[in-house]
């Protein structure tokens, strides 16, 4: 017998897994989904401007250099890529190590270094009407400026971003990435992003890349970002 305030057990303990799972959302960042069992992460997204309203980029379009950062003008590559995010690299960063992945180094530049890190699989999962999202790798949504071709097959690289000063007179250091929003680089134009692919900085000179209009959704379409770690790694 209960007494007039008293309250049941069985409401007691769902009132806290309640306030548990309340507390875990606020904890995981949000736009990012790890799915432990398939090995995958999701990160939410937008179809981004090729072409940005102001006028210091003299309505050029720039070629394609990376595939997904932070939107104009917070994202200092916003003008070059696929897809913009409003999650910070670093929490993907963290999504990828808790599925037991472990970063290894990025490059910058033209070195002869290669890209160091655990290999992983890009996709792009767009929505479609009636229907499943289609899921399609990443090199399929870019395809060559002149030839019209598709991107070559390349390996992306879970490298993590290197440690950035905010500003010359700060000592602490901060994740690159979250200063400039790059997530994903397609050419070594930066290694303040998570991951990067086997493609030399070289290569963007004859490899002159531009997204797909045929596949890719109207710009600003809400669109998911899914890396994957491969089978058997």
């Amino acid at each position: 017998m209960y007494g007039h305030w008293a309250i049941p057990r069985t409401a007691l303990l769902l009132l806290g897994l309640a306030l548990v799972a309340r507390a875990a959302d606020k904890e995981a960042p949000g736009g990012v989904k790890v799915d432990k069992e398939k090995r995958i992460v999701t990160i939410d997204c937008k179809v981004a401007p090729r072409k940005m309203d102001d006028p210091k980029f003299q309505g050029i379009i720039y070629p394609i250099e990376i595939v997904a950062c932070y939107p104009y003008p917070k994202g200092q590559k916003a003008h070059e890529t696929v897809v913009t995010i409003d999650v910070k690299p670093s929490d993907v960063h963290k999504a990828l190590e808790e599925l037991g992945l472990k970063p290894g180094k990025p490059v910058s530049g033209q070195t002869k270094e290669t890209p160091q890190g655990p290999e992983v699989n890009v996709y792009l999962e767009i929505p479609r009407d009636h229907d499943r999202p289609r899921r399609v790798p990443i090199e399929k949504t870019l395809v060559g400026k002149k030839s019209g071709k598709p991107m070559p097959k390349v390996k992306w690289y879970f490298t993590g971003s290197v440690m950035t000063k905010p500003a010359a007179d700060k000592t602490d250091e901060v994740y690159g990435a979250d200063l400039t929003g790059t997530l994903i680089a397609v050419f070594p134009v930066t290694n303040e992003t998570v991951l990067q692919t086997s493609l030399k900085f070289d290569d963007q000179h004859f490899l002159e890349l531009e997204t797909d209009k045929n596949l890719l959704p109207k710009e600003g379409t809400p669109v998911k970002l899914v890396i994957e770690v491969p089978p058997g790694k």
